[in-house]
């Protein structure tokens, strides 16, 4: 029997969320005033006055929200499971007072779809992972809380759901990024409970570090999406490992998209530049700086996706954190083939064919880098 091939990056917008998006005149909103045409504006750049409302953001279909689409997408993909998670800008941008409520509701609304569609799949529960299209589920946050105890109540709570088995989230944290003291009660409930962080980009880097609007624009989505989106994720872990998070909290699990951003490559430079720093401890001054390597950290702490869409990109991650340690991903809905002449998603191929040709002498890893690595990771039954 084939082994499973599961995809831990994998994205969905429930109906529930869509709808509040749809009430939204501010980013992150969605705009289709005829319920014909909606277009997704999450990133500020989108925004753009001087563009029609009609033509901002990128266009939606029903694959960003219905769960029968993703399930046919996984079929004709060949993959057996899906860790779903909602996309960027999760509920990092709800009122305080509502947070609690929305991060309830949008779990319990993924803890539903996968059980009614694994039941579907297999009402007698007689198979295997392999020969099912089966659901599972990242959790989303109520980072806006009032309180971390709200954070730290659902990330317990998660715990109960069968089909959840790790949370989402993006860089800000409660707004001021990760290496906020005040998200240590987070990092220990996630250490508690032996849940997986899945670290997503989305703030990415101002439009001036491309060389302005202009040619954010001229360029679509190409800059903040190949350059910002990884930067982000690079800088985002970097300060957690500065600010001694990783020190205080050795049993965190952290998933990095789109295989660490830049991390696995410039880890050398971060481990080179720590040592030669003044202002720590080591070097004379006063701040502490971080007493673990970035490289034990990137083979204890850190696990990588395999959604980099090419061999050079693997090769460092399996460098950095080891092959082991290397999950299978397609960032499904996002990045459908523009020819409408194509059936199957380049995105997807590309991922499969960076895989298998950077292992094409050990199967074995093959299998693991597909499937085998997340169900072990991710306990995946």
């Amino acid at each position: 029997m084939s082994p499973p091939i599961v995809d831990v990056h994998t994205h969905v917008y429930p109906p529930a969320y869509m709808q509040m998006l749809r009430a939204r005149r501010t980013v992150p909103y969605v705009h289709d005033p005829n319920n014909e045409d909606p277009r997704l504006i999450i990133l500020s750049s989108d925004d753009d006055s001087s563009i029609p409302l009609d033509q901002r953001g990128r266009p939606v279909d029903s694959s960003y929200w219905d769960i029968t689409v993703k399930l046919a997408f996984m079929r004709q993909h060949g993959i057996n499971c899906s860790v779903i998670s909602l996309a960027n800008p999760w509920l990092d941008f709800i009122e305080p007072n509502e947070a609690q409520m929305w991060a309830e509701r949008i779990n319990d609304d993924l803890e539903a779809t996968c059980a009614e569609a694994n039941k579907a799949a297999d009402p007698e529960n007689a198979l295997s992972l392999a020969q099912k299209e089966t659901l599972f589920a990242m959790g989303a946050l109520p980072l806006s809380s009032p309180t971390p105890n709200i954070v730290v109540a659902e990330i317990k709570r998660l715990k109960t759901l069968p089909h959840l088995r790790g949370v989402i989230m993006g860089t800000s944290g409660l707004g001021k990024g990760l290496d906020d003291a005040r998200l240590d009660p987070i990092w220990e409930a996630l250490q508690e409970t032996d849940t997986l962080m899945f670290l997503h980009p989305h703030y990415g880097l101002p439009d001036e570090a491309f060389g302005g609007p202009g040619v954010t624009s001229r360029y679509g989505h190409v800059l903040p999406l190949a350059l910002g989106f990884p930067l982000e994720t690079t800088i985002a872990v970097t300060r957690m490992l500065l600010s001694g998070v990783f020190d205080r909290f050795p049993g965190l699990k952290v998933l990095l998209a789109h295989s660490g951003g830049t991390l696995p490559f410039l880890a050398g430079r971060i481990e080179s530049c720590i040592h030669h720093e003044r202002k720590f401890v080591s070097g004379g001054g006063d701040v502490p700086g971080p007493q673990r390597s970035i490289w034990d950290v990137l083979k204890t702490n850190i696990y990588l996706d395999a959604v980099v869409y090419g061999k050079p990109g693997l090769e460092a991650a399996i460098a950095a954190s080891g092959s082991d340690r290397l999950l299978f991903g397609t960032d499904h809905p996002f990045f459908p083939p523009l020819d409408t002449k194509v059936s199957d998603w380049p995105s997807v191929t590309t991922n499969y064919k960076a895989i298998n040709a950077t292992f094409e002498t050990i199967p074995d890893t093959v299998a693991d880098v597909l499937g085998g690595n997340a169900t072990r990771i991710l306990n995946l039954k």
